[in-house]
């Protein structure tokens, strides 16, 4: 393990006003995407519209890397350039997805459990040859009356560790992400208990299996009300609440913490990181907070975009834009555009 390269990695993840791109939606999922714009969903489609995000001029000022599938690191542009290479010639780091998605867990219906551990060592070498420096693995975790319960997230926080471990092994940073999913009517309250005892868990299970923290990014939920509650929480308050909550259970010596935005609205997500931002001196943080959006990076790009090239422009300048105030929330100087 090259601790010194993981490191520098991890930190470059989250420089000053920088975070990071999910482009890594499945074929079911980037399927849907496209639907909703009258769009088939090919190989080309897809490699077009991705490439169009990568070639922004000027968006790695906002972004240090981007979260890819497994087609899209093996894809060449329209040019013949690989994707991997368009990206680190603009100054951004390709990562890699690399879990398998979700099954229901045994003995467990309403809970779920992440495959892709099979193979996996395999398969984090190949991508350090197809030029990745990063990973990412998701694990689901839903709130309702009876879970998550012990069983359902010791099995999930134990495969995101394994991944990490491996991940790590081959050279390459881990974004560890137990997603926390905003559906339900559930309280702030209710979410920062299973936070906590999420976070808790997971961080147990990265010690057990000798993460090194320091070259891991945490890739979590904020704390916020579900996405169906009668009264949801004021970006003021999910910032108080998502910091204590990481104050409880987060080492100070992971580098950054690169939250997603888990279909929470544009503005509403990008609200609730500025406050978190503006709150971290009052609250005395000590890691970096930062993005890892997609749908909430994507959005305006894919519907100004409509599967035309003649959009590209106007698709890049919505990509552009988003990225740019994104990047002010993650300052703390957030001013929501009409």
């Amino acid at each position: 393990m090259d601790k010194q390269r993981l490191v520098k990695t991890a930190q470059a993840l989250v420089a000053d006003k920088k975070g990071i791109l999910a482009a890594d939606e499945s074929g079911g999922t980037i399927k849907r995407r496209f639907e909703s714009i009258n769009v088939e969903s090919t190989e080309k489609t897809r490699r077009d519209y991705r490439e169009m995000l990568f070639r922004t001029a000027g968006v790695s000022d906002f972004i240090s890397g981007v979260i890819l599938f497994d087609e899209t690191i093996r894809q060449e542009g329209a040019d013949g350039t690989p994707l991997v290479k368009v990206l680190t010639d603009q100054g951004m780091i390709p990562g890699i997805k690399v879990d398998k998605g979700t099954i229901p867990l045994p003995e467990a219906p309403d809970e779920l459990v992440t495959e892709g551990l099979d193979g996996l060592r395999g398969r984090l070498n190949e991508y350090v040859e197809l030029g990745a420096g990063f990973t990412k693995w998701r694990a689901v975790i839903n709130i309702a009356d009876d879970t998550p319960t012990p069983y359902g997230l010791n099995a999930n926080a134990h495969s995101l560790a394994r991944f990490a471990a491996l991940s790590q092994e081959a050279g390459l940073v881990p974004i560890v992400e137990p997603e926390i999913l905003r559906d339900g009517g559930h309280s702030i309250e209710r979410c920062f208990e299973v936070t906590e005892e999420t976070l808790r868990e997971v961080f147990d299970q990265l010690a057990q299996q000798k993460v090194l923290l320091e070259g891991m990014l945490l890739k979590p939920s904020m704390v916020i009300s579900g996405g169906s509650a009668a009264q949801r929480a004021d970006p003021d308050e999910v910032a108080e609440r998502t910091i204590e909550c990481f104050k409880r259970v987060l080492p100070a010596s992971v580098p950054g913490v690169v939250f997603l935005s888990g279909g929470e609205p544009d503005n509403s997500v990008t609200a609730n990181l500025n406050a978190i931002n503006q709150k971290t001196t009052e609250l005395g943080t000590p890691w970096q907070l930062t993005f890892s959006f997609g749908r909430s990076l994507q959005g305006a790009p894919l519907s100004a975009w409509a599967g035309k090239a003649e959009n590209t422009e106007a698709a890049a300048l919505a990509f552009y834009t988003r990225a740019r105030l994104t990047s002010a929330a993650r300052q703390g100087k957030y001013v929501p555009e009409d």
